[in-house]
């Protein structure tokens, strides 16, 4: 029996064995195959891999948690849009919230946000996924509010007479989320989730509380923290979810 013979670049051995040569090939084809998976893979994820890197930071800093796995990817994003990891002690969940808007945002309801920022934050994500209608209430709102009222509540409201059982996504104006919890209380309808997480001082806490005593299903920051970055992250995370479990 021949030492080896040769089979085009590839010299063969008794037993099986393979010439350095032939392994170089064998790598390289190895080394080619796996580039081009992690390229397909970065073109499927809605995910950049910067991101990706700051959630591989937050999972090393963030310590316990008993964040279900769907809870964790939101409340990983809010982190990540705020830098704060408080949020990890202010999101709250309402029983059922988490699935009955991934089953929402399948069926392309619409997206109701009380300001541009929100909506702006989150139309990349939204058009490369279901495409659901998005509404923001600034953008429907009269030039001039009464005293007492603000345009983003009355904005609000004509999205909640065009849209009552879309998702709510508020992240700056308490106002407008004190009147669709008022709304609330006086209708049959229900939102298929409201996403209570406007930021600041003034009446903010008081409408966090109010969304709190609805039965709606929800995802609120409590306290004064929130915000159209936190508020658009929250959402977002859940589009994640629901093309990736489709």
């Amino acid at each position: 029996m021949p030492l080896c013979e040769t089979r085009g670049s590839l010299r063969l051995y008794p037993y099986g064995g393979v010439a350095a040569s032939g392994l170089s090939t064998f790598s390289r084809l190895v080394s080619a195959c796996s580039v081009l998976k992690a390229v397909i893979s970065s073109m499927t994820s809605l995910n950049h891999p910067i991101l990706e890197q700051s959630f591989a930071v937050i999972d090393q800093e963030i310590g316990e948690h008993h964040f279900t796995p769907s809870e964790y990817a939101i409340v990983r994003r809010a982190i990540h849009s705020t830098a704060d990891f408080e949020f990890k002690h202010l999101l709250r969940f309402s029983p059922g919230a988490i699935e009955g808007a991934i089953a929402a945002i399948r069926q392309q309801v619409p997206i109701v946000t009380d300001v541009t920022m929100v909506k702006q934050g989150i139309c990349t994500l939204v058009e490369k996924t279901f495409q659901n209608p998005l509404l923001s209430a600034i953008e429907h709102a009269p030039a001039q509010a009464p005293p007492g009222q603000t345009r983003t509540e009355l904005g609000l409201l004509h999205c909640w007479q065009m849209a009552p059982e879309a998702i709510y996504v508020i992240g700056n104006a308490p106002t407008a989320l004190l009147r669709l919890c008022d709304r609330l209380s006086s209708s049959s309808l229900m939102p298929a989730l409201v996403i209570g997480a406007p930021v600041g001082f003034i009446s903010v806490v008081e409408a966090k509380a109010a969304l709190a005593q609805s039965p709606v299903p929800q995802i609120r920051v409590e306290g004064r923290k929130g915000g159209s970055a936190a508020a658009a992250a929250i959402f977002n995370a859940l589009l994640v979810l629901a093309w990736d479990t489709k």
